[in-house]
């Protein structure tokens, strides 16, 4: 599949690839929060993969080719309107490959998907401490439109 970005291709992912979904996930909980327990994140992946919430995987295209970044989008609800909306359930992009335009990209790829299904909106979530990600999200025109609040209770 054609990509923006001179270096790496972008593939459709399949359902042999929720180990892979697994790991990328793993690993942007690891740089954001630290070491944990990831075995949610399995669970998460059996339960919301499918045909109707896609994965794309970034690879580089040298010889030996590594997978670098990955996007997973799902389904959300608006609570205000109500409306089906798409909605980023993982952007990955790894360290040494930042700053690239990857991440730009498939976000760009997000869109066009969720304009070709009729989406008004698409929505993500993201820590409150990656400023970095903040940034680009608000630089491709990402706003805030609700605070996620909570309470740690012992």
């Amino acid at each position: 599949m054609k990509f923006a970005i001179a270096g790496y291709a972008l593939r459709r992912g399949s359902g042999s690839d929720r180990a892979l979904l697994v790991k990328f996930l793993g690993k942007t909980y690891q740089e954001t929060i630290g070491p944990q327990n990831t075995q949610h994140l399995a669970e998460t992946v059996e339960q919301h993969f499918s045909v109707e919430t896609p994965v794309w995987w970034v690879t580089t295209t040298t010889p030996t080719a590594q997978t670098v970044g990955c996007l997973w989008l799902g389904n959300a609800v608006d609570q205000q309107q109500g409306d089906r909306h798409s909605y980023v359930l993982a952007l990955y992009v790894a360290p040494a490959h930042r700053r690239q335009g990857i991440a730009t990209a498939l976000l760009q790829k997000a869109q066009a998907w969720a304009q070709a299904r009729g989406d008004r909106q698409i929505g993500l979530q993201v820590f409150a401490e990656n400023e970095g990600a903040i940034a680009l999200y608000r630089k491709l025109g990402y706003h805030t439109h609700s605070l996620w609040l909570n309470k740690p209770l012992s």
